[in-house]
């Protein structure tokens, strides 16, 4: 028993060092990114009318005056194996120092604390994936059941239909169409914002529509191949219903592959929620990551969103994990 224990803890400590090296990673190359695109943040936030002097103090107050690495490759210089050690005293070590403190530091735009923008707009985002996800879910699990218990019928091939018309319009499309119809043309939906409960329904709507076209064809394969396995035989042989060896049993096996499409997707609708927050004027962290942070060249707001991206996604993949062993004993077994 305490070897097993042991075995649990030091897994779980591996696991949450692999977790912490990908998002060391991923923000690592955000940033390196950022530091590569040309421009000056300065004069992009002040403006051609500043003064030097207010050039300067701005670079010396976020910091920009550092280097940005711990060395680089002067460009005055023929010789380009020749190169400069700054040591730990550069931007990027100055970010990780404020990060491990709880500061994300501040925002060139509007001197504000980075984390308490992304805390203004974070609800928002978790809000629309989280609605997407059970739009998704609520969509995909009946009409794959259906599609599964109905094989080679015209309700299995409708359903395919739908599927890949959801697959093949992207967020892009579908937003538009839906504003058109139901916000322009009826008038029962705004077409934008986040003011009432009933906002939500357009974007969450786009932003689910792919997945719950991928989680349809999931669970239709999932139903069709555990309808062929032998425990299935043996509860029809027992007399239960026909209801119940769908829903109780066969349904619960199914989803084991959907849950693991669930935990990864989680990741790509926040990324895709840029797009549909874009479109909706959804307030959320992906229209802060676009318009604040990329389009207006604030590097902190960007490395602070693809942190909280990042750890929100490792996050999913925890819950996933732990969502596999209630599903599935044999998991919690091994």
């Amino acid at each position: 028993m305490r070897t097993i224990f042991k075995y649990r803890i030091l897994s779980t400590l591996r696991r949450l060092l692999i977790l912490l090296l990908v998002v060391w990673t991923v923000v690592s190359l955000v940033t390196v990114l950022i530091e590569l695109v040309p421009g000056d943040p300065a004069i992009a936030v002040l403006g051609d009318q500043a003064t030097p002097e207010q050039y300067e103090q701005f670079r010396q107050k976020h910091g920009l005056d550092r280097p940005p690495f711990f060395f680089s490759f002067p460009r005055d210089t023929q010789d380009q194996r020749h190169f400069v050690w700054h040591g730990f005293e550069n931007r990027y070590t100055d970010y990780w120092r404020g990060i491990l403190h709880g500061d994300m530091g501040l925002s060139f735009r509007n001197d504000r604390p980075v984390i308490d923008l992304i805390l203004e707009r974070y609800p928002a985002t978790i809000e629309l994936a989280v609605v997407a996800m059970l739009f998704a879910v609520l969509i995909a699990i009946p009409l794959g059941v259906v599609a599964g218990t109905h094989r080679g019928t015209w309700i299995d091939s409708a359903a395919s239909v739908a599927a890949l018309i959801g697959i093949s319009l992207p967020g892009f499309v579908i937003g538009p169409m839906l504003v058109y119809v139901f916000a322009v043309k009826l008038g029962w939906l705004a077409p934008s914002g986040r003011f009432d409960w009933s906002d939500i329904i357009l974007p969450a709507f786009t932003l689910g529509a792919a997945l719950s076209a991928i989680l349809t064809r999931m669970v239709r394969s999932s139903v069709i191949e555990e309808l062929g396995e032998d425990y299935v035989r043996t509860a029809r042989a027992k007399g239960l219903s026909e209801r119940t060896v769908i829903y109780k049993h066969v349904l619960k096996n199914g989803l084991i592959p959907v849950v693991t499409i669930l935990g990864l997707q989680l990741g790509i609708l926040l990324a895709g929620a840029i797009i549909t927050e874009k479109i909706f004027g959804w307030p959320g962290l992906g229209l802060l990551l676009v318009e604040d942070g990329i389009g207006k060249r604030d590097y902190r707001v960007v490395q602070g969103c693809v942190l909280v991206i990042s750890i929100t996604y490792i996050v999913a993949n925890m819950v996933t994990d732990m969502v596999y062993r209630w599903l599935d004993p044999r998991i919690r077994v091994s």
